[in-house]
């Protein structure tokens, strides 16, 4: 199975402070094709102006994923979390049995622009859980989420792992898979060559049934991230 969402099939939000992309259905955006890929339920490309961000809100029983693109976000929550994610920097919030929180442009002057990610659990209404941390930004894949927390990453409550592609111009990675997986890859920056399709940055792909993968870069460096998901019904 293969299945490619290009970036302008997207929904879009705008309210003037936030401009958003959404991969799958979310808010006013409603795509009954698109809710979701096993275990993934929202990709949100979100852009910020400065000084302005959501207020606080709740969230139950999701792990919800951060990733900042450019400029910071200020996050405030009930669990006495206060903090500052720069550019580069993986949040993981799972907000088990309910937490609150709100998330700013820590900037007055610069844009802010970042991926939000929500995981459906495999454990409900435990106790909310903040976690956050920069990996190295090295060429291949790199795990930056799983759900053992092994190797120093992110500890998600799922059977699921996120990693970090980045491919310098022109430069290839093969990434192992297995036949009853589900994969997906989002594409942020660059251009990508993956089982015979061209995709550039903001398109993304479903993947299950495959058991080798080669990706190659383009004319431009790569940046990605790439999903570990389970088989879809289990």
């Amino acid at each position: 199975m293969l299945e490619i969402i290009r970036s302008h099939e997207r929904g879009r939000a705008s309210f003037g402070w936030l401009n958003s992309r959404h991969t799958f259905s979310f808010g006013h955006y409603y795509n009954p094709r698109q809710m979701g890929f096993s275990k993934l339920r929202v990709i949100n490309d979100d852009k910020v102006a400065p000084g302005a961000g959501f207020e606080t809100h709740g969230h139950r029983n999701m792990e919800i994923i951060s990733y900042v693109l450019n400029g910071a976000i200020a996050h405030r929550d009930s669990a006495g979390n206060q903090k500052v994610l720069p550019a580069g920097e993986f949040q993981l919030m799972s907000a088990g049995r309910g937490i609150y929180h709100s998330e700013y442009n820590a900037s007055q002057q610069d844009k802010l622009a970042f991926l939000q990610i929500w995981i459906e659990p495999n454990q409900l209404d435990g106790e909310p859980e903040y976690q956050q941390k920069h990996f190295d930004e090295k060429s291949g894949l790199t795990t930056v989420i799983t759900p053992d927390g092994r190797n120093g990453t992110l500890k998600i409550k799922q059977d699921a792992s996120l990693s970090q592609l980045i491919l310098p111009v022109q430069d290839t990675c093969l990434i192992p898979t297995l036949a009853h997986r589900c994969y997906y890859l989002h594409l942020i920056d660059g251009e990508l060559e993956l089982a015979g399709n061209r995709l550039t940055a903001g398109d993304g792909i479903k993947l299950s049934g495959i058991q080798e993968l080669s990706v190659q870069a383009g004319t431009e460096p790569v940046r990605a991230l790439w999903f570990d998901l389970p088989e879809i019904g289990s």
